[in-house]
């Protein structure tokens, strides 16, 4: 078990340690470790099908003891964590295949290489760990080379801001997670999983209540929902590789694990649960707004997994049996995802990194299995049958409708509003970019197709976006039960054969107007006109709202204190400083080593002294 984070941790040292001397093959070794690392995995995954408890855990050493609190460096293997370690090691090595030829003409290739196995790594031990600490280092770990990876081309100043962004945002619900845990032992008495899940039921409705928000903050961090969601579409500063590793199957699925994996907290409160599925339905309509209005062919994915996070968080909220749904469509996200992201690599790579799809048009012609493998995802991400995101979108939305009050409407119709707006803005994405007349200049970009180390993982993510789904609809949920408990489903307000023909229909219609309108593609100048698009096109003026509320505020309480501390205190203490310098300087120049001076001064004394006897003894002053 441990094997799974030594392997690609070893190689990471190696790579970032031995410097330009694994230059020349360095990337090969980062490939190789993931690979492997997910060979391994896939063993261990069958050998805990044999497992009577299908739970494995091993203590490798005590990592912190202080008085009563004591945390061992412990790792977990059961379904739910094996589910992640292979999603994370398989769809990670087809990446980093990818990334081989990507990155082939950057000098910093092997740096890179480093980099992403340390990212690897850091979210095996974030999903291996036995207790909360070990999550939350495996958890900073991420958040470390996230930065490193967004901000990759730092010399690039957006792609340093994007970083800052990036590694800020996460520690805002870095510093909730870290509360929860401090109260968890406070309330407790440990930080282990078994021993929390054991004794939950033993806290007041009000300690849960604020144990599972300060999570919920800390998960709505790392996967970018609402209200940590702006550094999520900034993150496309990074290599595309970069973006379809975060977005697909690592960094931004932490948050939903970490729900997942306290479900018997979530559970155990229903304001609780209703504050997570409202998170997830008030993201997924941000996301999906916002992806119809931009024109940047990553922003518009990395909007696009904004929204289906929190189709994810909108399962884990619903409880029951949407937690193994959730994390069915988690997993179908992550092939379709991590498809759409290379493909949308390929599409730059073909076109002198362009990424305005303004400027697209007719690429099917050029780039064949591109547009296959890319359409195939299209096809799966708006949920249409047979393919994998129907199986795993369908009954969350479904799910939604099974709640027992008023809010099944609520949420059952934010849900279905979110698939039909996934269908328009991704239905849009793939007609400007392959379809249509051609909008680039021929002096400038000659699309052709990329390389088979970059189309042959893209063949093998189509391969997931097709099957996945309907592979897993039945088996994950069963396999998922010992850890997320036993299926109990409510009664819908509406037939589930209704419910699916509802988001069959709105899936169309949202496609159709899509091609409807841009089939014929659409000119570089002119932009759509109305106040929900130019919201939509400035993020819902969310940037605008932390930069009001949060970043300006907080640049002028820093410059208060500044000055308070340069003019005020500095001032004080360097006035007195000064005072009684300049007083000694002064002192000082009667001190000036001349007999004859100090010969003077005496004798001025002493007529001092003698006058002012006489004056006293004659009183001349009477």
């Amino acid at each position: 078990m441990w094997l799974l984070v030594a392997l690609p941790a070893v190689s990471a040292a190696v790579l970032l340690l031995l410097g330009r001397r694994a230059d020349r093959w360095g990337h090969w070794l980062g490939c190789l470790s993931v690979g492997a690392a997910f060979v391994l995995g896939l063993l261990s995954f069958f050998a805990l099908r044999g497992q009577e408890n299908r739970a494995v855990q091993l203590n490798l050493w005590e990592f912190i003891s202080a008085g009563s609190f004591r945390v061992d460096f412990g790792l977990l293997f059961d379904p739910l964590s094996a589910v992640f370690v292979l999603l994370i090691t398989g769809v990670g090595f087809l990446i980093h295949v990818y990334a081989v030829g990507y990155m082939e003409h950057d000098e910093g290739r092997r740096r890179f290489f480093g980099y992403f196995n340390l990212f690897v790594a850091a979210m095996l031990v974030l999903v291996l760990g036995n207790n909360y600490v070990m999550t939350f280092l495996g958890w900073e770990g991420v958040g470390l080379a996230s930065y490193l990876l967004i901000s990759f081309w730092y010399v690039r100043p957006s792609a340093a801001t994007a970083g800052k962004k990036a590694f800020l945002m996460n520690r805002v619900g870095d510093a909730a997670f870290v509360i929860a845990i401090f109260l968890l032992f406070a309330q407790l008495g440990t930080v282990n999983f078994d021993g929390v899940a054991n004794q939950v039921h033993t806290l007041s409705s009000g300690v849960t209540l604020m144990l599972g928000l300060l999570l919920l903050l800390g998960a709505t961090g790392k996967s970018g929902q609402f209200p940590l969601t702006a550094w999520l579409p900034d993150a496309m500063e990074g290599p595309t590789p970069v973006s379809a590793l975060i977005h697909a199957a690592t960094m931004v699925t932490g948050g939903v694990y970490l729900i997942a994996r306290s479900n018997f907290i979530f559970t155990a409160n229903s304001t609780l649960q209703l504050v997570v599925v409202s998170v997830g339905a008030l993201t997924l309509l941000i996301g999906a707004i916002i992806g119809c209005a931009k024109d940047d062919i990553k922003r518009v994915l990395a909007w696009s997994t904004v929204s289906q996070i929190g189709y994810m968080f909108l399962g884990v909220g619903l409880g029951g049996a949407a937690y193994a749904l959730a994390i069915v469509h988690l997993l179908a996200h992550g092939f379709f995802k991590a498809g759409l992201f290379l493909g949308a690599g390929s599409v730059m790579h073909g076109m002198r990194d362009q990424v305005d799809i303004r400027r697209f048009g007719g690429l099917w012609k050029y780039m064949k299995i591109t547009w296959v493998t890319f359409g195939l995802a299209w096809l799966a991400i708006i949920g249409l049958p047979p393919l994998s995101g129907f199986f795993s979108k369908e009954p969350i939305i479904v799910a939604a409708f099974e709640r027992k009050d008023w809010t099944a409407w609520l949420f059952g119709i934010a849900a279905l509003l979110g698939a039909g707006l996934t269908a328009f803005y991704m239905t849009r994405l793939f007609m400007l970019t392959f379809h249509g007349p051609k909008r680039w200049t021929d002096d400038i970009e000659h699309p052709h197709e990329s390389p088979p180390i970059m189309t042959i993982p893209l063949v093998l993510l189509a391969v997931g976006s097709v099957a996945a789904g309907g592979l897993m609809v039945g088996p994950v949920p069963k396999w998922l039960t010992p850890v997320l408990g036993h299926e109990v489903r409510g009664e819908a307000v509406l037939a589930h054969s209704a419910i699916t023909i509802l988001a069959i229909a709105v899936t169309l219609i949202g496609a159709g107007l899509a091609y409807l309108l841009f089939r014929d593609g659409t000119a570089t100048a002119p932009q759509p006109a109305g106040a929900l698009v130019t919201a939509a096109r400035k993020n819902l003026y969310i940037d605008a709202f932390n930069e009001a509320v949060f970043e300006k505020p907080g640049i002028f309480l820093t410059r208060a204190l500044v000055f308070l501390d340069g003019k005020g205190i500095d001032g004080a203490v360097n006035g007195i400083a000064a005072s009684v310098g300049g007083g000694s300087g002064r002192l000082r120049r009667l001190q000036t080593g001349f007999v004859r001076s100090y010969a003077m001064s005496m004798l001025t004394g002493a007529l001092l002294v003698v006058a002012a006897f006489l004056a006293v003894q004659y009183g001349w002053f009477a």
